[in-house]
């Protein structure tokens, strides 16, 4: 179930903006504020489009939260799962490049870890649902 808030065109510009000012705080702790001032303004400048353009264009008022039905759902879903299985791949490959180096593996393992048990439990999850 979506709460409302995720609905509203101003939920993912947003967030884009607390994003900004969090990797800002963060690069600005760790010695790089100047690299931190373009990140925000990259998250900044992607939240304006978002919520500027979306008035012409279905893909981003799906991906905004206020044009989605059931289609862009469905979509929404298979671009999760491809992104999902994108980024497991890459742990993978990046765990056995640092294993072969010598390395212990991690973080790639821990994250690989991470990502099965949560696999594994939202597929419980949805099973014990239906």
């Amino acid at each position: 179930m979506e709460m409302a808030m995720t609905r509203s065109k101003w939920f993912l510009p947003g967030l884009t903006a607390f994003l900004g000012a969090l990797v800002f705080v963060a690069l600005w702790i760790g010695g790089d504020a100047i690299g931190g001032v373009y990140a925000a303004a990259v998250l900044l400048a992607f939240g304006l489009f978002v919520l500027l353009a979306g008035a012409r264009s279905e893909t981003i008022r799906g991906l905004r939260g206020d044009g989605k039905d059931e289609r862009f759902r469905m979509i929404d879903v298979h671009a999760t799962a491809f992104s999902g299985t994108i980024l497991i791949g890459t742990l993978i490959v990046l765990w056995a490049i640092d294993v072969a180096r010598g390395g212990d593996g991690n973080p790639y393992g821990l994250l690989s870890a991470l990502a099965g048990i949560a696999y594994l439990v939202g597929l419980a999850f949805m099973r014990w649902r239906s």
